[in-house]
């Protein structure tokens, strides 16, 4: 090996060295350097992040400080706004005080003084009579004085504030009928200041039933009552000369019943469309009014096309053209009720389709069907109530056409007797189901079991139920009441009710009807009492199983009992009223017919501390079912003539009118 090589091989070892050395010491330095800058940015990130944190809550630092003046601020002027109003109240009050007192006063001195006057002048006219009486013996002195109390007792006489100052205390019915009784007292009636002290103020006048009210009384009232926003003149024989009055002397009446008032005729409506005219009338009652006629209906539209509740009962004259007529300009009617009127049919609703209806009540219709409730389907999306009870054309497809109504509340449909299962369960199964709270389905006898339990899954908001004499419920169906919580009333009178799981889940029940359920016995009564202390009115009449020892409880736990009917109840006894006055010492009502075992005496005693008694102890009629006993009655019994028995069914047809007039 020659030196050269040996230079050059030691020149290449010491330049790999140095080359490898270096690189390491770049890897290493570029590490360093990149640690140090992320450390850097950290440190960067960090302090933009508390700057910006300073910034924003400086902001809102000021933002708060400003609202807390302006809160402060706006403070003190509602305290200031407050003091100011109470201030002028107490003055108000103050300064009306000291007027009404000066006048007081100033009105006693008048009226003293006029008195005074008056006294005086009689004292003159007394000292003349009797100075006539001494130059004329043959008059008597009991003539004198008779004259005497004549002039002192004829209030004619009297100055116009004293006559003012007595009728002021009668109200305005009264006065009226004082201006019937002479042709003085008409004058007195009939003066000015007295009908401004009565109706300056006044804005609701009822005069119902009122047989003396004539058009001459009318014509006073409505000049001195210009204000009047409600007026009753429901069966009285006013005719078309207060029709006159009307639109041109109560410009802002709102208000107006003419109910069985056959006095006027279409002339008389036509005349609401004079001067000013009724043109704000919201609420029209013609009830009875039979003598209207399809141009007198024109004329109302005419004249009150902002009517919005519309009543017409007992009016068989009423036809489709009548309700034709008035809707082409009265649009604005939402709450319609039309009982009594026969000759209604679809075409009705089909006319009220430019309404938009939210009440709607028909009742004993037989020309209504189906077909009416598809308009109320497309056209009535905001009914909140419906009563269409006794209508013998309604059939579950009705139902099936109301169940997409969301804002109904309130469904009655009692004696509709075509309604089954189908229709009720489709009706829930649709969102109408989840608002309702008043359903009535009394004698809607095709309903069984399954139409209760569809009823406690979908209706979790109802509040009152009826189920009357819907016989084909049975004990199971009446157990899935108890699910709806929010029941307040239920009405299961004529159904087959023996089970007091209902009375457990029922702790709010108020009212309740289980009349002529035969099966019912003391241990419901028992249960009853224990779970529903709040109830206030309970009919158990019918139930002939129901003996003292239930009554006894009911007595001890129902404090709150306002209206009790135990009619029929032939096992109670003279026991139960007293048990009834230590317990339910806020009962009201307590009917007691066919009571066999209570005595007349002990009725008489409780009757002073209710305010309403029925009783009688006669023998219960055969359509309850049993004897005066309680045992069932035979087939014998029931076919077998009585002595009394045209009575007994006069009393049970006048009971089911009765039912289905409530």
């Amino acid at each position: 090996m020659t030196p050269e090589l040996m230079i050059k091989a030691c020149s290449f070892y010491t330049g790999h060295l140095v080359k490898t050395h270096f690189c390491t010491w770049r890897d290493i330095a570029r590490t360093n350097e990149n640690v140090a800058l992320a450390e850097k940015m950290n440190r960067a990130v960090t302090c933009y992040n508390f700057r910006l944190q300073k910034s924003v809550f400086h902001h809102w630092h000021s933002y708060m400080e400003d609202q807390k003046e302006k809160l402060k601020n706006t403070l003190l002027r509602i305290q200031q706004i407050i003091y100011c109003h109470k201030l002028s109240i107490i003055l108000t009050k103050w300064r009306n005080r000291a007027r009404l007192k000066s006048k007081k006063k100033e009105d006693e001195l008048i009226l003293k003084h006029e008195l005074q006057l008056k006294k005086w002048k009689n004292r003159l006219i007394l000292k003349r009579a009797t100075a006539e009486e001494s130059n004329f013996p043959e008059q008597s002195s009991s003539e004198g004085s008779l004259v005497d109390e004549t002039l002192r007792c004829d209030i004619s006489l009297l100055p116009e504030r004293a006559i003012l100052q007595i009728f002021f205390y009668l109200s305005l019915k009264d006065v009226i009928i004082c201006g019937q009784v002479n042709h003085a007292w008409m004058l007195m009636t009939q003066l000015n200041s007295l009908w401004n002290a009565h109706c300056r103020n006044l804005q609701e006048l009822n005069v119902s039933d009122c047989p003396t009210f004539t058009d001459e009384s009318m014509r006073h009232i409505s000049e001195g009552c210009p204000g009047v926003l409600y007026l009753n003149l429901s069966n009285t024989t006013i005719t078309n000369r207060t029709m006159r009055l009307l639109p041109r002397h109560f410009h802002n009446l709102q208000n107006l019943s003419l109910a069985y008032c056959r006095g006027f005729t279409d002339k008389g409506l036509q005349y609401l469309n004079l001067g000013n005219g009724c043109h704000k009338l919201i609420y029209l009652d013609l009830s009875g009014c039979t003598q209207i006629s399809v141009q007198g209906f024109r004329y109302i539209a005419n004249s009150c096309t902002g009517i919005t509740h519309l009543t017409i009962n007992d009016m068989p004259t009423l036809t489709d053209n009548c309700v034709k007529a008035l809707v082409e300009k009265c649009s604005r009617i939402t709450s319609l009720v039309f009982t009594g009127a026969p000759h209604i049919s679809d075409c009705t609703f089909k006319a009220l389709s430019t309404c938009k209806l939210r009440k709607i009540r028909f009742e004993g219709n037989k020309r209504v069907t189906d077909a009416s409730f598809k308009y109320i389907d497309k056209n009535y999306p905001n009914l909140s109530h419906i009563y269409m009870a006794d209508c013998k054309g309604i059939t579950d497809s009705s139902l099936r056409s109301l169940s997409p109504l969301r804002q109904l509340t309130v469904l009655n449909l009692a004696n509709c007797v075509r309604i089954g299962d189908m229709g009720l369960r489709q009706f829930l199964d649709g969102p109408a189901s989840i608002r309702i709270r008043e359903l009535n389905l009394s004698n809607c006898v095709r309903l069984s079991d399954a139409s209760v339990m569809k009823l406690s899954e979908r209706c979790p908001n109802l509040n009152y139920l009826s189920l009357r004499n819907c016989d084909h419920l049975t004990a199971q169906g009446i157990g899935y009441i108890v699910n709806i919580f929010s029941l307040v009333s239920i009405d299961l009178s004529g159904t087959d009710i023996s089970n007091e799981a209902f009375c457990k889940s029922s702790l709010i029940l108020e009212h309740l009807d289980v009349s002529y359920c035969s099966q019912l016995s003391d241990m419901i009564i028992k249960a009853l009492a224990i779970y529903c202390i709040n109830l206030t009115s309970l009919s158990i009449a019918g139930c002939p199983k129901i003996t003292d020892s239930a009554m006894e409880m009911l007595s001890a736990k129902c404090h709150y009992l306002h209206i009790l009917d135990i009619s029929g109840c032939v096992l109670l006894t003279d026991q139960i009223l007293e048990d009834l006055q230590i317990g339910c010492k806020q009962l009201r009502i307590l009917k007691m017919q066919y009571c066999t075992n209570i005595s007349k005496k002990a009725a008489q005693r409780m009757s002073s501390k209710v305010q309403q008694q029925e009783y009688n102890s006669n023998d219960p009629p055969r359509w309850f079912g049993y004897d005066r006993e309680g045992d069932p009655l035979t087939e014998l019994d029931n076919v077998t003539p009585s002595k009394g028995a045209s009575e007994l069914t006069v009393e049970k047809s006048t009971y089911s009118s009765e039912e289905q007039a409530a």
